[in-house]
């Protein structure tokens, strides 16, 4: 391998890029739209798209595509080449800075949640130069903004960049109230840790549930599972390390600063994580390393699995969504810092995060839900469905002293007065990690542990963005209109822990007691994604994304009618694929092992033999009462899926039953498959069991 400063940022059109590249006058005004958020001079635009088009050339790009974010969850292109042909019959290469800041795609058949008639076909992208463009497979690829014709986001993105410019707007006012003076811009940055599983291909070629939904919709456990603890930060087997060698070496040339990997809890589990970002860079990049995770592993004889939760009785995976605020001039705004002046200002934005979490908990459990993740938060192995916030011991002694007026005890050496002047240094670590907790502030920055593995980080950010900067807004109102600033920062800060206190929390999220104490709190306990879905049309939730014009309330009934067609299409395909795998496969397989052994009864009485043929005759009675059962659950299921399928007009009701009758229905089936899977004979089952996929590598 070559060396990797060499390596990093290679497909990239960076900024060092630019700089080389560009005249200096036009690389000025490109850096000043970035780091600004000015609009794009349609003549800087031709400047760059003709330098951006050289070095693509140069780099052995052919085509150019405008790359987006659907409502899919996953990203979409349209390659075009850079050939235009002339009068005497041969190409030129031209790439324009109309082609470079807008595109057209056909819409018709992305989600659009009843935004648009399939016959409205048109959707247009457009630049974000926010995002460094890159070369991938020989394709310019340029990160871009969709819309519908009429102007509404239809993507992941745009809402992301609406959110980060309130965020920053509002954080720009307080931060002058507190005489940041130098500060112009606040930036949210983001470090997602990405889990996923490796499992030879060969395997998961024979398992039409991974191949179709991502999980196992039948397996029992192995006999070994992740009880002994003995695969998390273990050595990484030869077949794996090769894997994740080659994978640092595509995400290195695209610039995603690929930092750390190991092997994570369940057996064939790992995880990814890189250096922060912006968020919207971070965002991309992450779509870029579930791409990658899923491309690279097919080179090694792998298939790499981004469901939640694709083994039953193992753990699932995450992407813990590390968030923090950053200014221009390169303060980290939830450092605690070292003089009263900064705590002041580090205990109003993490105020600002308190209230903000505690009065939208359902619009973040909705940002972390999706279908899979259902299986997996609330286990013992994922933070639980209630939304609360870790702050540790210290921190929250603090809010608590500041409310009570008493003085404030630091390790128990100095005791300072409560008032801004006074208060005290805050050490980075304040207390240990809580792994129970889904949004935990970890030092300098908060850990939203809820999010799923195959999710966009779009969402959660753009929605933390958006309800952080709504309570910052309030913040300066106040502090604007307040005589005396220093009392005015006291009074909010008790505001926020007498109203909003009851969602910190820094005990054991799992804990049975936690749930029934949440309860007397007041917080919402939100269950399941279809139950989430259902915030997007409450009116506090409109109405906050609406003023700060993340999302209009038309985008936000079209968010919700995406979501639930997204869970009702899910659980149709997995209960499709469960049937067509019970009723071809392993019904015929556990007949075939019931004749078998009604066959050796059979011959054996014929010897004339006087032998004890109890076990075998147990064994049958056994196989064919399960078996009678599994064709008894097939039956409900296909009952269920027919009424789902056709007796719903409201669609929320549908994704309910879905929910409530179709998915009891398939772990009812799936129970009987699971008692049968345990005594067929091993050469008679027609799939690979689980020890056969996560010990197999």
């Amino acid at each position: 391998m070559s060396l990797i400063s060499q390596i990093f940022g290679s497909n990239v059109y960076n900024d060092t890029v630019m700089r080389e590249r560009l005249p200096k006058a036009t690389y000025k005004a490109l850096k000043k739209t970035i780091d600004e958020g000015l609009p794009l001079d349609f003549e800087i635009a031709e400047v760059v798209a003709s330098s951006m088009k050289d070095w693509a050339i140069e780099k052995g790009a052919t085509h150019y595509t405008h790359w987006f974010q659907p409502m899919t969850g996953i990203t979409a292109e349209k390659h075009d080449s850079f050939i235009n042909p002339t009068d005497d019959g041969k190409v030129i290469l031209e790439f324009s800075g109309k082609e470079l800041i807008k595109g057209e795609a056909d819409g018709s058949s992305f989600p659009s949640g009843g935004l648009r008639a399939t016959f409205e076909a048109r959707g247009y992208t457009a630049w974000d130069c926010t995002s460094p463009a890159f070369i991938k497979n020989n394709t310019l690829y340029i990160p871009t903004a969709f819309c519908s014709y009429t102007g509404e986001t239809l993507d992941k993105k745009t809402p992301l960049l609406r959110s980060m410019e309130c965020l920053s707007k509002n954080a720009v006012r307080l931060l002058k109230l507190f005489g940041n003076e130098n500060v112009t811009r606040v930036t949210p940055t983001v470090g997602p840790e990405q889990e996923y599983f490796l499992i030879d291909k060969k395997m998961y070629d024979k398992r039409k549930d991974l191949i179709f939904t991502g999980r196992t919709l039948f397996g029992s456990k192995a006999p070994k599972g992740q009880e002994m603890d003995d695969h998390y930060y273990g050595s990484i087997k030869p077949r794996v390390s090769a894997f994740m060698k080659d994978l640092d070496h595509e995400l290195w040339k695209l610039g995603i600063s690929a930092k750390t990997e190991h092997n994570e809890v369940a057996p064939a589990q790992h995880e990814l994580a890189p250096i922060f970002t912006t968020a919207n860079i971070a965002t991309d990049h992450n779509q870029l390393v579930m791409e990658l995770l899923k491309t690279v592993a097919l080179r090694h004889g792998l298939v790499c699995l981004l469901h939640e939760k694709p083994f039953a009785g193992v753990n699932g995976s995450g992407k813990h969504n590390n968030w923090s605020l950053t200014t221009n001039d390169g303060q980290n705004l939830f450092d605690p810092g070292k003089t009263p002046h900064e705590n002041a200002q580090f205990l109003i934005f993490l105020c600002a995060v308190i209230k903000a979490v505690d009065e939208y908990a359902d619009l973040l459990r909705l940002s972390a839900s999706n279908p899979g993740n259902d299986h997996r938060l609330g286990a013992n192995e994922a933070p639980p469905a209630i939304i609360s916030i870790f702050l540790g011991d210290d921190l929250t002694k603090i809010l608590d002293q500041i409310v009570s007026g008493e003085d404030i005890e630091t390790n128990g050496i100095e005791k300072l007065k409560v008032g801004v002047k006074t208060l005290p240094a805050l050490r980075k670590d304040t207390t240990d990690r809580n792994r129970t907790s889904p949004f935990a502030f970890t030092g300098n920055k908060f850990e939203f542990r809820m999010v799923g593995s195959s999710a966009s980080i779009a969402s959660p950010n753009f929605f933390l963005n958006t309800i952080v900067a709504h309570v910052l807004e309030e913040f300066a109102d106040r502090l604007e209109k307040a005589k005396d600033f220093s009392k005015e920062v006291n009074n909010i800060i008790k505001d926020v822990v007498k109203e909003n206190g009851r969602v910190i929390f820094n005990g054991n999220g799992y804990s049975d007691e936690w749930v029934k104490e949440a309860e007397k709190r007041g917080l919402p306990n939100i269950k399941s994604y279809v139950e989430a879905i259902a915030c997007l049309l409450k009116e506090k939730n409109m109405a906050v994304m609406e003023k700060h014009n993340v999302f209009s309330r038309v985008e936000m009934h079209s968010r919700y009618e995406i979501s639930l067609e997204k869970y009702i299409k899910t659980i149709n395909i997995e209960a499709m694929t469960m049937l067509e795998m019970a009723k071809r496969q392993l019904l015929p397989a556990c007949i075939k092992f019931e004749t078998e052994i009604a066959k050796s009864i059979n011959e054996i009485k014929n010897c004339g033999i006087e032998a004890d043929l109890s076990a075998n005759t147990e064994l049958l009675n056994e196989t064919a009462s399960f078996v009678s059962q599994f064709k008894k659950e097939i039956s409900l299921l296909e009952n269920s899926l027919s009424k789902a399928q056709h007796s719903f007009e409201d669609t929320f009701e549908q994704a309910m039953f879905y929910r409530n009758d179709v998915f009891a229905r398939m772990e009812a089936l799936r129970k009987v498959a699971d008692e049968l899977e345990r005594i067929v004979d091993s050469n008679i089952w027609p799939i690979p069991t689980y020890a056969d996929i996560l010990f197999n590598i």
